[in-house]
């Protein structure tokens, strides 16, 4: 049921930061119509925290190596902040065009595989962890089993 995930960076302007994620990061996109750019992630993963209030959502890149990202962002003119070391990876910060800043960071923990598209759901009550009684099979006949060797009887006489 489940495609993908749709996710909003909220800017003071956008056109700005279009360009940059387009542009720097090369994110694949597609023009929706008047200069609106939807663009493609990698591989996505979402997680639960505890807070005080609801709809407070974060925005995270992740990559393979944060060293190398802030090497090949400080190549292309944009600055990131220190490097951090949370238990949960390293984490840095970039400053979009925009003024907006969106963390990126080489994450420490596991990571889950992503779903793949079209792959079937799981049923709520698989879900919370009770598990399916496995099917009943239909045990075969001895005359169903006779019947299913003898083709292969029948080849290795004819050797």
């Amino acid at each position: 049921m489940i495609v993908g995930a749709h996710s909003v960076i909220y800017s003071k302007d956008p056109d700005a930061d279009r360009a940059f994620l387009r542009d720097v990061l090369a994110f694949p996109h597609v023009d929706v119509g008047g200069g609106w750019l939807i663009f493609g992630l990698p591989p996505a993963e979402v997680a639960t925290h505890p807070s005080e209030e609801n709809e407070v959502h974060e925005f995270f890149l992740m990559c393979d190596d944060v060293e190398a990202f802030v090497a090949d962002m400080g190549g292309r003119g944009v600055a990131c902040a220190a490097i951090e070391s949370p238990p949960w990876g390293r984490l840095t910060r970039i400053t979009l065009p925009g003024g907006g800043k969106v963390g990126v960071y080489e994450p420490r923990h596991a990571r889950p595989a992503s779903k793949p598209r079209g792959a079937p759901r799981r049923s709520a009550s698989r879900a919370s962890g009770s598990r399916r009684p496995p099917r009943a099979r239909a045990k075969p006949s001895r005359r169903s089993k006779r019947t299913a060797r003898r083709p292969a009887k029948r080849a290795a006489r004819r050797r």
